[in-house]
């Protein structure tokens, strides 16, 4: 039986231990992010928390360098009609205009999929659910999900590498409500299985053997 070499054992092992690391979906956080401040209508729809430049209490005011209620974590569980304020600090963001966002990531960052939080009131107030998104330039269609609830539209398989993401809504109604977008990347470093452990512990003790021999056949020379 052909010994392996040291060199193709450790290879063995590496393999095996990069084998036993399945590949996970997990959160990416944007930077930042750019796009006109929301309307004014019954209450106000601003994004009341933006946390870079421009007029956070002003309609359609352009803001730039920010987080804010799209990427705070508070996601929408009911209808705008229910959960936003006069003052409005709610947890929506409306437009009556196709809002574009631009989003700013750190150099090179993987984006496998994104996730936009819309409300659908069938009309109540003029919001509905949108007819569709722009993403990086492509059209997406959203089909109208039976009754009246929040709802999410996701997007997977993008193989988007870049800093720079985009993002635009087109309204089907007067307005367009959003309470947050959320991205995901794929990545390698799951902690293995036991029986993942199981085969790196075999292919590491495939590399001591050869090592083992190996000495062993030094010693006798």
């Amino acid at each position: 039986m052909r010994k392996l070499s040291v060199a193709s054992a450790m290879i063995s092992a590496l393999t095996v231990a990069s084998l036993a690391q399945p590949a996970i979906a997990g959160p990416v956080a944007p930077i930042s992010y750019d796009m006109l401040n929301g309307n004014t209508g019954s209450y106000q729809y601003w994004d009341e928390t933006y946390t870079g430049s421009g007029c956070v209490t002003c309609d359609n005011a352009a803001l730039a360098n920010g987080l804010g209620d799209l990427t705070d974590g508070i996601i929408a569980t009911d209808n705008w009609f229910v959960v936003e304020t006069p003052a409005g600090n709610g947890p929506y963001v409306g437009w009556t205009l196709d809002p574009t966002i631009t989003f700013h990531f750190a150099p090179m960052t993987a984006i496998d999929s994104i996730s936009v939080y819309y409300d659908d009131a069938n009309g109540a107030g003029g919001v509905s659910t949108p007819a569709s998104f722009w993403i990086n330039g492509t059209n997406y269609g959203v089909t109208d999900a039976p009754g009246a609830e929040p709802n999410v539209f996701t997007v997977s398989g993008l193989g988007f590498v870049g800093d720079t993401f985009t993002l635009s809504g087109v309204r089907s109604n007067s307005w367009i409500f959003l309470s947050e977008v959320t991205f995901a990347t794929k990545s390698t470093g799951a902690v293995p299985e036991p029986a993942s452990w199981a085969l790196m512990l075999g292919g590491f003790g495939i590399t001591g053997m050869a090592m083992r021999r190996r000495a062993k056949k030094t010693s006798l020379a």
